[in-house]
């Protein structure tokens, strides 16, 4: 399991407002600024969100290398990934897949992918096994 991960972006304003709009509908909603000079030198100011009382993913301004990276985010069922590519969309994400089943990976995974506005590959997903639904498979 991932604890945290910093993604550097190219306008730091921009992003957060792109993020704290994009993540809402999966209840992404905590947010924490983190002054890099409280940390060891060197360290970039983070601009955090989370949720259930857990900070996990964190932007810093920084060198973008928009093809380096795809992040995947837990969506608790199929209308928390539709809402969540809605609000990317009219966030300014540009669509990258709209939501549906991917049965290339399997019937019960639906999901909805879109670039951020570097470019980072997002995908909003939804795994009915990985929470205790039994379908039958």
């Amino acid at each position: 399991m991932l604890d945290h991960i910093f993604l550097s972006v190219s306008d730091i304003d921009r992003s957060i407002a792109f993020y704290t709009a994009a993540l809402a509908p999966l209840g992404i909603v905590n947010r924490l600024d983190y002054d890099g000079k409280n940390g060891p030198p060197g360290h970039p100011d983070l601009k955090g969100f989370g949720a259930n009382g857990r900070v996990f993913f964190w932007l810093r301004e920084g060198v973008v290398e928009g093809q380096a990276a795809h992040i995947g985010f837990v969506a608790r069922d199929q209308h928390q990934v539709n809402a969540a590519y809605a609000a990317a969309m009219a966030a300014g994400a540009t669509d990258n897949g709209a939501p549906g089943a991917r049965l290339y990976y399997d019937p019960r995974y639906y999901a909805a992918n879109v670039r951020d506005p570097d470019g980072y590959s997002l995908e909003f997903v939804y795994k009915s096994w990985q929470h205790g639904e039994n379908d039958g498979n």
